[in-house]
């Protein structure tokens, strides 16, 4: 026995003798290439997570829109803002309440919280039609930002001022005209069909089925919108859509509030002017528009509605999407831009090729 412990000294030695400074560092190489290996597959299931989260959220608002069809035989308004007659302005045909946007009815996402398990926060807006700011002056009232709808109206592929009231979804304008404030409107092109140039079938708006719309999709007669929302109460019905079916129709998207003004100002997710704006069709999806000064550069200032109102996200290639049946798909950002445009309008009557 003691013979064996006098030899442990030398046993030591000899396997720190063995084990030299290469080695370690040719050891401590093989692991940073296995977590250079590994870091990938982990992200790319940590996307895959929460595009599916994504997805559920969706099809959550989807079930919430069909069930307010249900009770209310339309579907909600993309926003409501008052409609007792502008006194000074009464023969204001276009913005027939108040006229200077002072009376906030709230967003969609506001008249959908009773139908996603929200009814509580819905009776502490306590949103009454025809009274000036009746939302917005509730607001002040809330406890906390965006927090409250993180589990259903934040994008878990997004973490932008996740502590302010902003959402991740958007409802469809459709191919309505977008013009910006900037004078840069690269994609106003494919929602004028009574100016567009001749050309190719394939890109000529002309023969897209739709007509003329007001602008930003401003008006509070139905018939007049391409898509199936719009921020002044134009009201749209299950009727409206059958004309291209349900499965053929956005109605609401991914959007990015970072690169979308409006769905950062005037309060966000309960304001009709906030999240109650939607995003258009025309802009190519996950087309860029960072923060920059005003309108300089105009190609990515997210003040410029021609670039910034279009479907955005933070998965790879594309955007979840959720259709007027209820269905979720994931629409890639190489789409087809007919293709898109036609999904867009409720109402073109064209057929819609494989997308």
């Amino acid at each position: 026995m003691r013979r064996s412990l006098s030899r442990l000294p030398g046993l030591i030695r000899g396997l720190a003798r063995a084990f030299t400074l290469i080695e370690l560092l040719v050891v401590i190489a093989i692991i940073a290439i296995l977590i250079g290996l590994l870091l990938p597959a982990v992200q790319k299931v940590r996307e895959a997570a929460a595009r599916m989260k994504c997805q559920n959220n969706l099809k959550q608002i989807g079930i919430a829109m069909h069930s307010y069809h249900d009770t209310n035989e339309r579907f909600v308004r993309g926003g409501s803002f008052g409609t007792t007659p502008d006194p000074a302005n009464p023969n204001n045909t276009i913005y027939p309440g108040n006229g200077d946007w002072g009376s906030d009815q709230g967003s969609w996402v506001v008249w959908t919280l009773p139908y996603m398990e929200q009814n509580a926060l819905f009776q502490k807006l306590n949103p009454r039609l025809n009274v000036p700011n009746s939302v917005g002056g509730a607001w002040p009232t809330l406890p906390s930002g965006s927090r409250l709808l993180n589990r259903t109206m934040r994008c878990p592929s997004d973490d932008y001022q996740l502590d302010q009231p902003w959402v991740n979804y958007a409802t469809s304008l459709g191919p309505q005209c977008l013009p910006g404030p900037c004078g840069y409107d690269p994609f106003e092109k494919y929602c004028q069909p009574e100016n567009a140039s001749s050309g190719p079938l394939e890109t000529n708006p002309k023969t897209w089925g739709y007509t003329w719309s007001p602008d930003h999709g401003n008006t509070t007669n139905a018939a007049d919108l391409r898509g199936m929302f719009n921020r002044l109460g134009a009201t749209v019905t299950m009727a409206g859509v059958m004309k291209d079916g349900t499965s053929n129709t956005l109605m609401v998207g991914e959007t990015l509030p970072a690169q979308h003004d409006h769905f950062t100002s005037g309060g966000g997710w309960y304001h009709f002017n906030g999240a109650g704006v939607g995003a258009g069709t025309i802009v190519p999806i996950n087309y860029y528009s960072g923060d920059t000064a005003w309108c300089s550069p105009a190609n990515t200032f997210r003040g410029n509605w021609n670039i910034a109102w279009g479907f955005k996200s933070n998965h790879t290639n594309g955007v979840n999407f959720v259709f007027a049946d209820g269905s979720v798909r994931f629409l890639n950002q190489n789409i087809d831009h007919r293709t898109y445009q036609l999904l867009g309008c409720r109402n073109d009557g064209q057929a819609i090729p494989n997308f």
